[in-house]
């Protein structure tokens, strides 16, 4: 393997602190990244990833561009940009509707509101260099032509790897051939021999995205319209308890990584081969919690 994939983390309340420590061993390890999820305080997790660590790029994955005002957000994403040594990696996302509502936020067209907020955020700091690179949450094509338009990367979560060359095929070559341009995606990743077990975990993790309409629309564009359509009327018909078993495995294979150490490194190497430059790894564990599961994927990679 040329290089070994990123790590997603995540700042679980009554684990914070070991997950930095567990961050420093990433970056020993050589892992090519850390990134945070939205889940918790993700940008405070930067700022101490920022201290905890010194070398291996770090950033949101993604952050709500929503949830605080843009001249707050560029206030923290300049300062863990200085302080952290250009390492830092502004992954920012429109969200999803049921959550903004739950949120009580009211939101405007997607595409209009991220050109907005980006150029809001430039227009928040005195030099455009004070700002880390902007990275976009894309799931579709409007959105993936918008991140090369104005910002520095683009980032999916749980894309199919089926459908990911078609996807970068929206980026301009010049981008992919941009080191700068940063582009990732975030694969749920469970290692163990019980793949039985490992796809449960899966089904579990990814039942809400496939509640979430953006998602459905991605993935009936991805060549699973069967899956997301029989998943659609079980909603309607409040059959939510039949949701897991219309996640089928074709689909999971795709969106997923999980079997053995040999069978996700071999996972890996296939999303490299799309085009793909960065794969972070989202670990979960079949045998216990999110610290077991980082020290499985770490393990795999040595």
């Amino acid at each position: 393997m040329a290089q070994k994939p990123a790590i997603a983390l995540v700042a679980v309340a009554g684990r914070r602190t070991a997950t930095l420590e567990v961050a420093a061993q990433i970056e020993k390890e050589g892992f090519s990244g850390i990134f945070c999820q939205s889940v918790g305080d993700g940008l405070g997790l930067c700022e101490a990833l920022a201290f905890a660590t010194h070398e291996i790029p770090l950033g949101t994955s993604i952050a709500n561009m929503y949830t605080r005002h843009p001249y707050d957000y560029a206030q923290t994403a300049a300062f863990i940009h200085e302080v952290s040594g250009g390492r830092f990696r502004f992954g920012v996302g429109v969200s999803h509707g049921p959550m903004l509502n739950r949120l009580k936020v009211q939101a405007n067209k997607p595409l209009a509101d991220m050109r907005q907020f980006v150029s809001d955020l430039q227009a928040s700091v005195g030099r455009k260099d004070a700002l880390p690179p902007i990275i976009l949450a894309t799931l579709r094509k409007a959105m993936v032509k918008l991140s090369a338009e104005i910002s520095q990367g683009a980032v999916w979560a749980n894309a199919a790897l089926s459908y990911m060359s078609t996807s970068l095929s929206f980026l301009p070559q010049e981008k992919m051939q941009d080191d700068d341009f940063f582009v990732g995606n975030m694969i749920p990743t469970v290692i163990t021999d019980d793949k039985e077990a490992a796809a449960k975990v899966h089904r579990r993790t990814l039942s809400t995205y496939v509640r979430l309409p953006n998602y459905r629309k991605y993935w009936i564009e991805a060549g699973y319209e069967e899956e997301m359509l029989a998943i659609q009327k079980a909603m309607a018909d409040k059959e939510d308890d039949k949701i897991p078993f219309l996640m089928s495995d074709r689909w999971l294979r795709q969106v997923t990584l999980y079997g053995s150490v040999s069978e996700v490194r071999e996972g890996v190497e296939a999303w490299y081969d799309t085009g793909l430059k960065t794969p972070i790894l989202v670990p979960s564990s079949a045998n216990g919690n999110q610290m077991v599961a980082l020290q499985e994927v770490i393990a795999a990679f040595r």
